[in-house]
């Protein structure tokens, strides 16, 4: 049981990785990484590894995605001012 759940949790970070790559709006894509970044934490929790689940839920998941969407925020989504 425990083996499905891992699977399909990585099913879950091959999913909202590809989302990520193909998406064309960029808060969009930097939030499907983010949620990669949450797989890949639940899936070391349950491989019994919580310090490094912890670790990539506020590292990964959390302030990179904060980060990214912030700075995407401020620089205007790459449009060019006159």
């Amino acid at each position: 049981m425990l083996q499905l759940l891992i699977l399909v949790v990585c099913a879950g970070i091959l999913v909202s990785g590809l989302l990520a790559v193909c998406l064309n709006n960029l808060i969009a894509a930097m939030v499907s990484s983010g949620l990669a970044g949450l797989f890949a934490s639940v899936s070391f929790l349950l491989l019994a590894a919580p310090d490094v689940a912890m670790a990539e839920a506020a590292i990964g998941s959390g302030l990179t995605t904060f980060i990214f969407i912030y700075a995407l925020r401020h620089a205007g989504h790459g449009e060019h001012e006159p």
